[in-house]
């Protein structure tokens, strides 16, 4: 039961400074409760900095995406701020310039926005991850890589 309620606080609280979420501390919350910080940062896992936000109005989507064991995702993007963390499985992200990272099970990872890029499942299991997107309502959280 543990790694649900991180998933929980890593969707709600993980880009907050550990002692204060928006003025609040969360100690407040209830005895017994702790806060880990999975990822933090302005850019995403190759170095990339992250894209300014928009003044649009706001859409949040939390998606849970299952890629079995040895499929290779084709190069895509994302015109949107998003961030996961690997549930299950291993999952090896590439770049369309080559860099590379692997995630094992409870790593987070901030991804590129508008860069081309791919993940493989590596198994024995199919990689789990949930995933929050961030970006001006209405918009597309994936396309096909532009040539």
């Amino acid at each position: 039961m543990a790694k649900p309620a991180g998933v929980l606080l890593a969707l709600g609280f993980t880009l907050l400074p550990p002692a204060l979420a928006d003025g609040v501390h969360l100690e407040s919350l209830g005895p017994g409760v702790t806060v880990e910080t999975l990822a933090r940062s302005d850019r995403s896992w190759n170095g990339s900095l992250l894209p300014p936000l928009s003044a649009a109005r706001p859409e949040v989507n939390v998606v849970r995406m299952t890629v079995p064991a040895g499929v290779t995702l084709n190069l895509h993007q994302h015109p949107v701020i998003h961030a996961g963390v690997l549930v299950q499985g291993r999952l090896r992200l590439e770049a369309e310039q080559g860099a590379s990272q692997l995630l094992e099970p409870g790593q987070a990872v901030i991804e590129v926005v508008n860069r081309a890029h791919r993940s493989v499942s590596l198994g024995p299991d199919p990689a789990v991850l949930l995933i929050v997107f961030v970006g001006p309502k209405g918009t597309a959280i994936t396309l096909p890589a532009t040539p």
